[in-house]
């Protein structure tokens, strides 16, 4: 108790900035409220340099509460449905997850950015924007400031997709009697699901063809979504062998341990997509969950809020050039990909 009193006037403020950010993006979903809320954090911090009493609740929302937006994102797939459209998309989303991790990994080398940034971006572009950020910065021990520049750099080309693509589909010659080529397309090239869902009711609109785009794209994403459960643990994995390695530990017996690396709330993430999946297979509602899901995506701005209180705006500007390079190879990467995919497999 006395410990939830300490952290209480850091968690009130980052709620404070959370609900309007929430509504600004819920107004403008291109947008969404994860980036109105790091933005007004990081304004915020600007003149608000020292934290006091305020700083171990905000410490708290940033880790604790972007952990638990996670675990609650789980309640939100259904596997047996990700499973079916899986069968028809499986193949291009492990191509581009490939595409941008490989990207991201070549260009750390090349640019000399650093390791947590590179992975962060690599992660978001490839597997689920925001989330994807969410799930893997706790598991690499990324700081807030690694965290506020790498989903600003998702947002920036999610807002140019959004924008893009639909145009894009037109002058590569997407089926417009359909919305399953351009669905796939924009489920599996697509960062966030905010800009998936304006890219693909885009398409929707502009050939009459009612939810069809929609439906399949936000499926597809949320097949993509899955890839955090073993993105996460490849790391976490590699993380413990490495801090094993430099503390010099050549004691056998007090060697690697996977139950140690591993990331519980990436296994409560599976137990509650699970929960789903049993119960809507029972005759439960899918409704059920909503409220959930929608926890999940407010949690997820409140945790924003918090990193975005512990970043230097100043120092993310100056810094942002290579991320934003990063970020745009990752992207166009993961967007010629996609397109070869589907052409090869008689798509498009």
């Amino acid at each position: 108790m006395e410990s939830l009193r300490n952290k209480l006037p850091g968690i009130l403020v980052c709620l404070v900035i959370a609900i309007p950010s929430y509504l600004l993006g819920k107004f403008l979903p291109v947008v969404g409220g994860a980036i109105f809320s790091i933005l007004i954090g990081m304004v915020i911090a600007t003149f608000w340099k020292e934290k006091g009493k305020a700083a171990p609740g905000i410490k708290f929302t940033s880790k604790f509460v972007l952990q638990l937006a996670v675990v609650l994102l789980g309640f939100g797939l259904n596997l047996n449905v990700i499973m079916q459209t899986g069968k028809q998309s499986l193949p291009i989303i492990i191509c581009t997850i490939a595409t941008s991790l490989i990207t991201a990994f070549v260009l750390h080398k090349a640019l000399s950015i650093h390791k947590n940034t590179s992975v962060l971006i690599g992660v978001g572009s490839s597997i689920c924007g925001g989330s994807a950020i969410a799930a893997t910065a706790p598991v690499i021990d990324a700081n807030d400031e690694e965290v506020a520049q790498s989903i600003s750099v998702i947002f920036f080309f999610n807002v140019l997709a959004a924008i893009i693509f639909p145009i894009l589909g037109k002058a590569i010659g997407f089926d417009t009697l359909s919305g399953d080529a351009f669905g796939i397309f924009a489920g599996t090239a697509v960062n966030d699901t905010s800009s998936v869902t304006a890219a693909a009711a885009t398409w929707d609109s502009m050939w009459n063809l009612g939810t069809q785009t929609l439906d399949k794209a936000v499926t597809v994403k949320l097949t993509r979504t899955l890839a955090i459960i073993p993105i996460t643990l490849v790391l976490a994995i590699h993380r413990a062998k490495k801090e094993q390695a430099a503390s010099g530990n050549s004691d056998k017996r007090s060697s690697f341990s996977i139950k140690r690396a591993f990331p519980m709330f990436i296994l409560y993430f599976v137990l509650a997509s699970l929960i789903t999946t049993i119960a809507v297979n029972l005759g439960v509602s899918a409704d059920l969950f909503v409220p959930l899901k929608t926890l999940s995506k407010f949690f997820i701005v409140m945790a924003m809020a918090a990193i975005g209180l512990n970043s230097n705006i100043v120092k993310l500007v100056k810094t942002g050039g290579k991320p934003l390079i990063l970020g745009a190879c990752c992207w166009a990467a993961i967007t010629v990909v996609s397109i070869i995919m589907q052409h090869l497999m008689g798509l498009i």
